[in-house]
């Protein structure tokens, strides 16, 4: 007989430990990291643990995307137009907007636009799909449940009088839970730290040494007592910037395409036109 068949399995040994039955949530979670202190799983599922049971307490408005950093399209822009925003912002929907942010007549899934490139007549109207609104209070548990349910990956923000103040992603919900989500957009860990994009413009990561991008670019960026691109932004908003946030600095327009609540993971970088009369 094997002796390992008779030992407890991890579920066993958990369920064993949490038969003191908690009072309270906290009391459960001091059980979880006793669980964890005994190895009885790793630090990656006490995290996830830990995210799953928080998600019920934060309400929606602290994830989104506020409305004034939304990437949207307008219904009468033409196929060119929506495609240079598709690559520039590299994300895969977008709220479709009619005569302002708050009249959201839509979605567009960016690979919608593919078939797109062998027909003569572009209808942006026909490609539109169902976008969900849901209010800033909602908690992330509830839109969690909607979003497996509906199949839908992005809702609208509302506020108490109708109006759009946001939007949310299911990525945005999920990295709550487990941390932060890498995509097919995202650099992999061993890959160049300034990649070039259509348009003109370089992804960076924020964890690019000043140093190192001042010698790619020729610029002359003050390192002000940091030493990444990611630290001197940071240094310039005076606090953790949200996804789509644009700040300028000395030359450089940098766009945060990668955050979450400590920290920018991926930043796009363009060069500003020189102001008249400096350069040739």
């Amino acid at each position: 007989m094997d002796p390992s068949s008779s030992r407890p399995s991890i579920l066993e040994r958990l369920s064993s430990l949490l038969t003191r039955e908690p009072d309270d949530r906290e009391a459960f979670v001091d059980l979880l990291h006793s669980a964890h202190e005994r190895k009885l799983f790793d630090a990656d599922a006490l995290s996830i643990i830990e995210g799953a049971l928080q998600v019920a307490d934060i309400p929606v408005r602290e994830v989104m995307v506020p409305r004034a950093q939304m990437d949207v399209v307008h219904i009468e822009q033409s196929f060119d137009e929506i495609l240079d925003i598709a690559i520039s912002t590299a994300h895969s929907r977008f709220p479709v907007v009619g005569e302002n942010r708050d009249d959201v007549l839509g979605v567009l899934l960016a690979k919608d636009l593919l078939p797109a490139l062998r027909q003569d007549d572009f209808n942006l109207p026909g490609l539109i799909r169902t976008v969900a609104f849901v209010p800033e209070t909602k908690r992330l548990n509830e839109l969690l449940r909607e979003f497996r349910v509906s199949r839908n990956h992005m809702a609208i923000v509302v506020d108490e009088y109708g109006g759009v103040s946001g939007l949310v992603t299911i990525e945005d919900v999920l990295e709550q839970i487990v941390g932060d989500i890498e995509d097919e957009y995202d650099f992999d860990e061993h890959s160049d730290d300034i990649v070039a994009v259509p348009g003109g413009r370089w992804r960076v990561k924020a964890l690019t040494a000043v140093d190192s991008f001042n010698e790619r670019f020729g610029s002359q960026l003050e390192r002000d007592g940091v030493d990444t691109i990611g630290g001197l932004v940071l240094q310039h908003f005076g606090r953790v910037p949200a996804r789509g946030e644009m700040i300028e600095i000395r030359g450089f327009r940098f766009k945060v395409l990668r955050a979450d609540r400590r920290r920018v993971y991926t930043l796009l970088a363009e060069p500003l036109p020189a102001p008249d009369g400096v350069g040739g």
